[in-house]
């Protein structure tokens, strides 16, 4: 699961997407936590929404890891 919180602000009179914030919030087995890491450490090179837009709109994420047990 995953959230997004997109930070707007007001130029010249408009509203405008200025940061977009993901949290990914995962649970797998203890034994998975490498390939979730370095799944993660990819997943923006190989995203079409995070390339198509993050040069015009900071985008940041962050992983919350949980242990599945």
């Amino acid at each position: 699961m995953g959230e997004a919180r997109g930070e707007i602000e007001l130029e010249d009179n408009v509203l405008v997407i200025k940061r977009i914030r993901v949290v990914y919030h995962l649970v797998t087995p203890a034994a998975d936590r490498d390939k979730v890491e370095r799944a993660y450490a990819l997943h923006a090179e190989h995203c079409p929404v995070f390339r198509s837009i993050s040069t015009a709109i900071a985008i940041t994420t962050d992983l919350d890891w949980g242990e599945q047990g």
